[in-house]
């Protein structure tokens, strides 16, 4: 008979745990609505600024890359000095770069800007997730509350363009950045009265040169994959993802020789930990390159606005708030691992529904596709989070989710990089320019299909109609092939689900350090459903 007495259960969360909850989604929405909000906004900002097309990339691309770039950091950050801290910094940080990026004057203030409001954003995903965490000790009660945050997320990715249209259509295009301001006051006069403090009591200082060297190899990974991506394969992309790797090689052997290392490596030892990251990853993979493919569709082969689009996007979101929102209950009675897989085996059957679109009246079989596909993005990101945050002890927490953030930037950013390129390819093999096609507008629209669009806009209503067909069936081939390729990878994720992370998640450990969860029993999957 053991000697050890029984464990107490977990405390249960109270309505001011729940409150705090609806104080946590405010900024999780923002960092979304901010990802997607500015697609709409650029034709507006461009008229006033006048930027050269390398600033409007980067307008567009250093938000996301220094989010990216940071959330490692600030993750780490606010294990140290406390995580309602650091997002009550970031909220002020948030609030104030968001009003200097609206009024705007000139295309480098804007990049000036968003350069900061990307560092700011950076510290608010890390702080809520983690917070999360601390909030909701039961694991069940952590898995609902993790499902309403991944919810947020994703309808807000969803609802930016419909909420930009909106904005712009009454006000200038600095609007959409506005959207954060009562936000974040809102969350700097209640997260204090709401949420709790916590930080690691042992935790170090923060090493310097580990922050360097994460945020150059990150970057640089990221910058390579989008630039790939945009341009094909060109040198400095490929340069800049092997110097990222290169970098990443010495930040990981030095987080290995650390006392209190930027990273603890140790949290990889922990199988259900790895093997929901690798999930995400892979997942990701597919959904970012279907994503970029399926909107193309939408616009420029439907020839929908991009407002159009977005709300042609919204059954979709909703499908994934209802499957994150209902994944922890079916986790609960089956087994994490087996909903996972499941999930995942759903979501393929709506991307090999992506096959058989075509470029006419592609629309009700695409949407249906979409919103079954979403079904298992939904439950990913409701058990798949879940699984990583709380699989780690309660002072690693800041970390782990930084990493669940960052595994899924990665996995999209080479999604759309390797499935953008593929789709460009299908796209040129297929196009067949109509007899009669100047070569100039043929040569054009091989390329790409918003070269189609441009050529097309030069020729007779006849000749730019055949253009625009031709185009259109090419860049349907390209879909079709993604949605194959999609379907490949998300098979892929559900096998990891049904063995590695079967064989891992009986390991997670509900607290204490990672090296002392080791020798443990495996426990049985389902009372560690959303553990």
């Amino acid at each position: 008979m053991s000697s050890h007495p029984p464990e107490a259960p977990p405390q249960k969360a109270g309505k001011r745990e729940w409150l705090g909850l609806a104080v946590l989604a405010l900024p999780t929405l923002l960092i979304s609505l901010d990802q997607s909000v500015l697609y709409l906004a650029l034709p507006h900002l461009a008229e006033g600024l006048n930027p050269t097309g390398t600033q409007t990339l980067w307008i567009m691309d250093i938000y996301g890359f220094l989010i990216a770039g940071f959330l490692i950091t600030m993750g780490t950050l606010g294990d140290r000095i406390g995580r309602r801290k650091l997002l009550l910094i970031g909220a002020a940080a948030v609030g104030a770069t968001s009003l200097a990026a609206a009024y705007s004057t000139s295309a480098e203030g804007l990049i000036v800007t968003r350069a900061l409001l990307g560092i700011a954003a950076a510290t608010l995903m890390p702080s809520t997730l983690a917070l999360i965490s601390n909030m909701f000790q039961d694991p069940y009660q952590r898995g609902r509350a993790i499902a309403v945050w991944a919810s947020c997320f994703m309808g807000g990715t969803a609802l930016g363009p419909v909420v930009g249209g909106l904005m712009l259509e009454y006000f200038w295009w600095g609007s959409v950045f506005l959207l954060g301001v009562p936000v974040m006051v809102i969350l700097l006069i209640v997260a204090p009265l709401l949420l709790p403090e916590y930080k690691d009591p042992n935790a170090g200082k923060l090493d310097l040169l580990s922050v360097v060297l994460s945020l150059v190899a990150i970057l640089s990974i990221i910058y390579g994959l989008k630039e790939l991506a945009r341009y094909g394969f060109e040198v400095l992309p490929l340069v800049a993802i092997v110097v990222g790797v290169a970098v990443g090689t010495v930040f990981v052997r030095r987080q290995g020789r650390l006392e209190t290392p930027l990273l603890d490596l140790k949290l990889f030892k922990i199988g259900a930990f790895t093997a929901a990251l690798l999930i995400l990853m892979v997942a990701m993979l597919g959904t970012g390159g279907g994503y970029l493919f399926i909107t193309g569709f939408v616009q420029m082969v439907e020839g929908y606005s991009a407002m159009e689009a977005g709300l042609w996007m919204v059954p979709a979101a909703i499908a994934s708030i209802i499957a994150a929102q209902v994944s922890p209950v079916f986790a609960k009675q089956h087994g994490l691992s087996t909903v996972i897989g499941a999930s995942l085996l759903i979501g393929m059957t709506g991307y090999l529904m992506l096959f058989f679109v075509g470029p006419t009246g592609g629309m009700p079989l695409l949407v249906t596709g979409f919103v079954i596909t979403f079904i298992g993005v939904g439950t990913l990101g409701a058990l798949g989070t879940n699984l990583v945050v709380g699989s780690v002890p309660p002072e690693r927490g800041g970390s782990a989710a930084a990493l669940s953030s960052i595994s899924g930037d990665l996995g999209t950013a080479l999604g759309i990089a390797t499935l953008g390129s593929l789709g460009t390819a299908v796209y040129r093999s297929s196009f067949d320019a109509p007899d009669g096609t100047p070569q100039s507008a043929a040569e054009a629209a091989e390329a790409s299909m918003e070269g189609a669009i441009t050529a097309a806009q030069d020729l007779s209503g006849g000749a730019s109609d055949a253009l625009l067909a031709a185009a259109g069936e090419a860049y349907t081939s390209g879909l079709n092939a993604i949605g194959i390729v999609c379907a490949i990878i998300t098979a892929v994720s559900a096998t990891i689900a049904f063995t590695l992370l079967r064989k891992s998640h009986g390991s997670a450990p509900s607290g204490g350090a990672p090296e002392q969860q080791e020798g443990k029993d495996q426990k049985d999957e389902k009372s560690l459903a959303t553990s």
